[in-house]
């Protein structure tokens, strides 16, 4: 029996809004592959919980038991640590895990523990050389990926990764690397991108890809840029999953905390984010999802199994 795979598509600042056009973007994007998954729908604070012959939907409550708005510092040290990092430090603190974070980090991170089992890791975001620049300047502001990705000695994909579809831009279409020093790089459709990603996850046993353009376009407030960044995504999605065997591979979706589905507001907010679970396993592995702490433990536990 070949072994299962997991795909887990992190996207950042994506909660469950209201059903408002006039605040949440995915009332106003044109979103065919994500209603398809969802019966013809979209999820909302009075729908949020789906479940179709293809996909699952639950909510998930980010604020993690403390006050305040949840931050991405510790909502994705929560993800990919499965540790309570908001309760850890008393508070809930990002853009970048605290000093304080970071040994659980580097112990508990989830592409340690699982290279530890022999499985085969890959963080999908392919980098610029400017961001290997400011690495190398002895900067302390890394997120919780990359900072995961240094402690366990894997490899952060670069410029000849993506050139060889071997890695994914963090905007699916590489529209900004040929200013960034690429003129070779040009830009490609989100839904190639998507082909990509289902290319590099069939070589390995676990894949991360992280999209931080929905966290960007939520501090915006600018509808128009939210609607492109969430129907690049779901081309994306598509142009994945119509090349993703899903018998054999489980897509998760998860976010950390949420701020896209309300422009009203420039902040981050305490709604539940959606996780979405694809695939022919998906009941068990979102039965075992009622926090941001479980995500880690769970694929652990699927992908190391006997």
């Amino acid at each position: 029996m070949r072994s299962p795979k997991v795909v887990l598509l992190f996207l950042d600042g994506v909660g469950i809004g209201s059903r408002d056009p006039a605040r949440n973007p995915f009332f106003r994007a044109r979103l065919p592959k994500l209603k398809s998954l969802l019966g013809g729908g979209m999820f909302h604070r009075r729908k949020a919980r789906i479940t179709t012959r293809q996909a699952i939907l639950a909510p998930v409550n980010a604020t993690l038991g403390v006050r305040g708005l949840p931050q991405s510092g510790t909502g994705q040290t929560a993800i990919f640590t499965g540790v309570n990092a908001a309760r850890m430090i008393g508070r809930h603190f990002g853009p970048y895990p605290t000093t304080e974070l970071r040994p659980v980090i580097k112990e508990r991170n989830i592409f340690r523990t699982l290279q530890q089992a022999g499985k085969r890791v890959v963080f999908a975001n392919a980098f610029p050389k400017q961001f290997f620049e400011y690495t190398n300047s002895g900067t302390r502001r890394l997120t919780v990926t990359t900072l995961s990705c240094m402690f366990s000695g894997v490899p952060l994909l670069k410029a000849e990764d993506l050139r060889v579809n071997r890695g994914i831009s963090a905007d699916l279409t590489r529209s900004r690397w040929p200013e960034m020093g690429y003129p070779d790089l040009g830009e490609i459709s989100a839904a190639e991108a998507g082909r990509h990603l289902a290319g590099i996850a069939r070589e390995h046993d676990f894949t991360l890809f992280e999209y931080w353009l929905t966290d960007h376009a939520g501090h915006s407030k600018d509808m128009d840029f939210a609607v492109d960044v969430l129907e690049r995504f779901d081309a994306f999605l598509g142009g994945y999953l119509e090349n993703t065997d899903p018998a054999r591979s489980t897509t998760i979706l998860i976010s950390d905390h949420g701020n896209i589905e309300d422009l009203s507001v420039k902040t981050h907010t305490r709604n539940p984010v959606p996780c979405i679970v694809i695939g022919s396993q998906r009941s068990a592995i979102l039965a075992g999802i009622k926090t941001l702490t479980d995500i880690t433990p769970t694929i652990i536990r699927f992908l190391t199994h006997d």
